[in-house]
């Protein structure tokens, strides 16, 4: 296998197993469950505890057309305007229809929904959705509930778990096919430093990258690991520069960084209003559904206002649902709100835009396969062509849910079993990046592809990020390596580098403004050009290529189906870049 790996020490103890799946949200934890139920020997590994997950910070809810009036039809459309053109509608219309029995089948699983007084499962809405279709729980503690329903059945049905475990890179037998990965355990236990599980199937679900920003609400283990490895692996990505940015995050004050507290698209749902420092409502002939738009235009109005007034946040006023209304419906926001000093039921709620969601990742075809036979990607690293250029509110558990259950389904199928003798890892080791760099890297982001994006931003963005790899480098050539010795920080720093270079050089050439991708300099969308994906991969000389392709792209996908990577140079010379 050509390419890199992170530099790291050989694997000192191993796992067998039949499936090893990565990542302890609904994605991987769906996933896992049902391989098991299967009869096949399956591994979680996770790089917090099982419940660390994003999916546990998940307010608002999942969608599916379950309601009286609504169909999977309109769930679609929905959908599909959200996605600003670069959906795959065959990808949606199975995500709409396979929907509604998931969630069913998520209930069965021990999840418990918010429900009506009759009974039904009680249903909210959130923007874009043109119907009540968001089932929550707990009020505003979705992901919690459905984290918690899941774990305990993992638990339940005694999994192999591995936590507190890094994932470092993927092996491969002789044929290049997925033999298992390599990661390292942080602490004591059964197992620790580093080790191998060995399987013929793997199944990222790693989450999100949402850490390449200064702001956002992510958790701090939410470093594009999953994709980082992927493309160190030989496998295509898509769709990277597509970042959505939650349009209503707790403003802690300027210059906050990390993890920020979401205010749910559900507040907005019920009523809530966007108001400038006068009171004046502002999504009002923005859009039909004011408040209510897809996430990229709002988060895009709010923006605008912010510049208008020169202040680094605006307001969310929902103090008319009264003390009753946001202490039964809204606890967990309620909390967070009064733990930072703003007490919702009296006064408007600061809020900013912060960095959310990734909408591309790791490319798939419908059953979740990458193009690295064995690989399979789930969740947020994924690339499904569900969400196209901006993800329709609540539609990611759902996601995670459908093709979890369509990757489990596939893997069994085939069953694969084990293949040649592993030919061991021959990838050059890849400098490391120092952790202090880490916050270095996250401005960088913010300031040059954050929410408003132009050339000279993104052009100076590269150039740092590019400056910050070449000193790595320049380093080990000069054998004095920026890091001696290799530890979680300098991994996760190093894959850190990575997706941002690839999400800048994606976010170069498309050269135009759609859905979460806003360039000021190139204001307007361009169908006629721009309709396409954006697929990267690392060429064996170690530099990402981008390629267009167009929205029906997301067919089976493999080796023998991918075409050459380098069949289309980048507009920009800096979009050719060397992996760090």
């Amino acid at each position: 296998m050509t390419g890199i790996r992170l530099t790291a020490p050989a694997p000192g103890w191993s796992i067998d197993a039949d499936v090893v799946v990565v990542g302890s949200g609904v994605a991987g934890l769906t996933t896992a469950l049902r391989c098991a139920a299967a009869g096949l020997a399956t591994v979680v590994v996770t790089k917090a505890r099982l419940d660390d997950g994003s999916t546990r910070w998940a307010q608002g809810g999942i969608a599916a057309a379950l309601g009286e009036g609504d169909t999977p039809e309109q769930h679609l459309d929905d959908t599909l305007v959200a996605g600003a053109g670069l959906c795959d509608e065959a990808a949606v219309r199975m995500l709409v229809t396979e929907g509604p029995g998931a969630v069913r089948r998520l209930i069965g699983t021990g999840a418990h929904f918010d429900t009506t007084d009759s009974g039904d499962i009680a249903l909210t809405r959130e923007g874009g959705h043109h119907r009540r279709r968001i089932a929550h729980a707990g009020g505003d503690a979705t992901g919690a509930e459905i984290s918690r329903a899941l774990v305990e059945a993992v638990r339940e049905a005694a999994l192999h778990t591995v936590e507190n475990a890094l994932v470092l890179d993927l092996l491969t037998d002789a044929e290049g096919r997925t033999a298992g990965v390599t990661l390292h355990v942080m602490g004591e236990g059964q197992h620790d430093g580093v080790g191998a599980v060995r399987a013929p199937a793997v199944v990222l679900a790693t989450g999100g990258m949402g850490q390449v920003f200064s702001a956002t609400t992510n958790p701090a283990v939410s470093t594009g690991d999953g994709v980082a490895l992927a493309l160190r692996a030989g496998a295509e990505v898509s769709d990277l520069e597509f970042v959505q940015f939650h349009p209503t995050v707790l403003f802690l004050g300027a210059g906050s960084e990390g993890q920020q507290p979401l205010v749910s698209e559900a507040v907005r749902g019920e009523g809530a209003h966007l108001v400038d420092a006068s009171g004046t409502r502002f999504m009002l002939g923005q859009h039909e559904l004011a408040e209510l738009a897809p996430r990229d235009i709002v988060a895009k109005a709010i923006t605008r206002q912010m510049e208008l007034h020169g202040t680094g946040h605006m307001y969310l006023d929902a103090r008319h649902f009264g003390a009753e209304m946001w202490e039964q419906r809204f606890p967990t926001i309620l909390a967070a709100c009064r733990a930072h000093g703003i007490d919702p039921i009296t006064e408007p709620i600061p809020v900013a835009p912060a960095a959310h969601y990734a909408s591309g990742g790791i490319r798939t075809d419908l059953r979740g396969r990458t193009t690295v036979p064995g690989l399979y990607a789930c969740g947020e690293v994924a690339c499904t062509g569900v969400h196209g250029a901006n993800r329709l509110a609540s539609n990611s558990l759902l996601e995670g849910l459908v093709f979890a259950e369509r990757i489990a389904a596939d893997i069994v199928e085939e069953r694969p079993g084990a293949g040649p003798a592993e030919a061991g890892d021959h990838r050059a080791p890849s400098p490391l990046i120092a952790p202090e760099a880490r916050s270095t890297i996250q401005r960088i982001m913010t300031r040059g592809a954050g929410v408003l994006r132009s050339a000279e931003s993104l052009a100076t963005a590269a150039d740092e990020l590019e400056a910050l790899h070449n000193s790595a480098a320049l380093a080990v050539e000069a054998d004095e390596p920026k890091v001696a010795v290799p530890g979680v920080e300098a991994w996760e720093v190093t894959n850190l580098l990575l997706v941002s270079r690839v999400l800048v050089a994606a976010a170069r050439q498309r050269e135009e403004t759609r859905g979460c991708h806003w360039r000021e300099d190139r204001p307007e969308r361009d169908d006629e050009n721009w309709r396409r994906h954006l697929v990267v991969r690392l060429t064996p000389e170690r530099r990402p290529v981008l390629r267009r392709t167009e929205t029906e792209a997301f067919g089976p996908v493999g080796p023998a189906q991918a075409p050459d990577c380098a069949a289309a140079p980048p507009t920009h010379p800096a979009d050719v870049t060397e992996e760090p």
